[in-house]
């Protein structure tokens, strides 16, 4: 056998070699590289199926908790993100048993990540510093999804919070995506309670005791009123005079209302004070710089020009 395989031409003793290789390389991954792959993805399966039970019900937990809106935001602001990080640890997991079910050696493989990331991270260090931050924002529970917030210079109902990025729905329905990184300051509307404040602007003619005493009649007919006790969470407060400007005077009034139900209360509150001031004949301040044209009545008759009592020539 060796005698025929030596009196071979060169060329035909490679391409020999090289079969049989290839042979002796596909039986060794069918035999090891294979059941590698196969008990990888098995394993990343029933991680998978965890993770998901564990976010699956801490979702149901926030959706239960009703009377407890900031801990349900928590709960789901935790959920997404131990959701992401998990399917990213899993996805690693089963690309380096891939690699090492092909015969790849791990060890150059990890020195040259080393080596790539060194390089990334000086090329992306905003990606660092937005997952520092948006690690920050968790451990210190600065604001979770369903909060509406001022950050960047931007206001909105988070929808979205990960390590990286924070999503933000205002009023029209527009959706801002802000990196962490570029959040200084947070202002967060959201917690605990929320003050409805209405500045009133009154003619300074009126007489203050009468205007605060009409303000105060009416704040305190909307905290009894039924579709507002729940909402409103303490006796609304007039605070008086606050600033003369003009011919104007401006009387705030204070209501504390649950998170994130100013607006309501204030619509009702500016319809009544329409409604009491024109039955109580209040007039409405204006500043110095406004001027104000009464129209003549049309159902009154025009002025006669006065007669002349000189005698014609």
């Amino acid at each position: 056998m060796m005698t025929l395989t030596a009196s071979l031409p060169q060329e035909e003793r490679s391409l020999a070699s090289l079969e049989h290789g290839w042979h002796l390389d596909l039986l060794n991954f069918v035999q090891h590289g294979v059941p590698k792959i196969v008990i990888a993805l098995f394993l990343a399966l029933i991680a998978q199926q965890i993770l998901a039970f564990f976010v699956k019900r801490m979702r149901k937990s926030a959706a239960a908790m009703v009377g407890n809106a900031h801990r349900a935001a928590q709960l789901r602001t935790l959920a997404g993100i131990i959701r992401a990080t998990g399917y990213g640890l899993i996805g690693f997991y089963v690309f380096i048993q891939i690699l090492g079910a092909l015969g790849v050696p791990l060890g150059s493989f990890i020195a040259a990540a080393g080596v790539i990331g060194l390089g990334i991270s000086f090329g992306a260090q905003s990606i660092f510093k937005d997952m520092l931050t948006g690690l920050f924002i968790l451990l210190e529970d600065q604001y979770a999804i369903g909060d509406n917030i001022k950050i960047a210079g931007l206001q909105g109902t988070v929808e979205d919070l990960t390590l990286r990025m924070t999503k933000l729905r205002d009023g029209d329905g527009t959706l801002y995506i802000v990196p962490n990184s570029q959040i200084t300051t947070v202002s967060n509307l959201s917690r605990d309670f929320s003050v409805a404040t209405l500045p009133v602007s009154v003619s300074t003619a009126e007489n203050p005791d009468r205007v605060l005493q009409i303000l105060g009649r009416l704040a305190e007919e909307v905290r009894h009123d039924e579709a507002f006790k729940d909402v409103i969470i303490d006796d609304p407060t007039v605070l008086g005079v606050d600033k003369i400007s003009g011919h104007e005077v401006i009387y705030p009034v204070n209501i504390r209302v649950q998170v994130n139900q100013r607006d309501g209360v204030l619509r009702e509150l500016r319809r009544r004070i329409l409604l009491a001031f024109e039955k109580e004949n209040i007039a409405f301040g204006s500043s110095s710089s406004t001027l104000v044209l009464e129209r003549p009545d049309p159902t009154l008759a025009p002025p006669t020009p006065p007669v002349s009592t000189e005698p014609s020539r």
